[in-house]
């Protein structure tokens, strides 16, 4: 299935080498990429007081079910050093899945589409630049106009194309 889009951030270590490893492991384990955002610079969301974050987003194709993604996406946040401390804390690596196609899905485990996607700059500037029309299901509202309103004011500056 195509339509999945994956947020991927970092702020701690080398984070433009992680992000570009963690796109290697999602093409190996998940499923070829579709398409790649460039790499954007934010100051952090959630918990303000940490380095900012390299972000990016991207599109993939895959066979995984959305829970079998999800965890797939975890595992791979562990390979790349992730340690689960402190909620919205510092991390090597992040990978929150979007989108996947249309679907909404609400489990203890995992909410689709990403339940914060629409209020955050750091997420809907990248996904913008690979699918501006994409309408989300619930909101029913594409990424552009849901960047328009997005009440988040935090500055998300363009590093590399």
């Amino acid at each position: 299935m195509s339509g999945i889009y994956l947020l991927l951030g970092s702020n701690l270590g080398d984070r433009m080498a992680t992000l570009e490893k963690a796109n290697s492991l999602l093409e190996q384990q998940l499923g070829p990429l579709c398409a790649s955002s460039s790499l954007y610079e934010t100051a952090a969301w959630g918990m303000e007081n940490q380095a900012d974050f390299l972000n990016q987003v991207v599109e993939i194709q895959s066979h995984l079910a959305p829970e079998a993604l999800l965890k797939a996406c975890l595992n791979i946040e562990a390979q790349l050093g992730r340690r689960r401390q402190q909620k919205w804390g510092p991390r090597t690596l992040d990978l929150d899945i979007l989108y996947y196609g249309d679907l909404i899905l609400n489990t203890p485990a995992l909410t689709l589409p990403h339940p914060q996607l629409h209020l955050r700059r750091f997420t809907l500037v990248p996904l913008c630049e690979l699918a501006p029309l994409l309408v989300h299901p619930l909101l029913q509202k594409n990424n552009l106009q849901l960047l328009e309103e997005c009440p988040d004011a935090l500055e998300v500056r363009l590093v590399s194309t």
